[in-house]
């Protein structure tokens, strides 16, 4: 009898329940979330890129606005080391790299030169 409650109370405690009633929704596609804003179903959001896309779209907001609300957004990456994520705000010399057309900071040339490889490798 005991058996049969442990084996209950267990089964119970592994039970999942679907992510939708947790609260937990799917991610939406970017071409998604341009659609709702475009027919008003969801506000313009500054701090994503789909919302400063079509601010900016509408002239509701500078591109240089854009590029800030990004780097506050977290989405740049223009604050910590590209390979560590070690912030580079008490850093003096910060090491920029041009990778593949696009410019990535270090705290140290050796930093710099581990991406590169890593990035290298990753290409193959």
């Amino acid at each position: 009898m005991e058996d049969k409650k442990r084996k209950e109370k267990k089964q119970s405690e592994d039970e999942v329940y679907p992510a939708e009633e947790q609260g937990i929704l799917s991610d939406k596609s970017s071409e998604e979330k341009m659609d709702e804003m475009e027919h008003g179903e969801q506000e313009e959001d500054p701090l994503t890129e789909e919302g400063r896309e079509k601010l900016v779209e509408d002239d509701e907001m500078e591109p240089w606005e854009a590029g800030f609300a990004e780097g506050a957004s977290d989405e740049g990456q223009h604050a910590k080391d590209a390979l560590t994520g070690e912030p580079l705000m008490d850093i003096e010399n910060v090491v920029e790299a041009e990778i593949d057309g696009k410019t990535y900071r270090f705290v140290s040339e050796e930093n710099a030169q581990k991406f590169r490889e890593k990035k290298e490798k990753e290409e193959l």
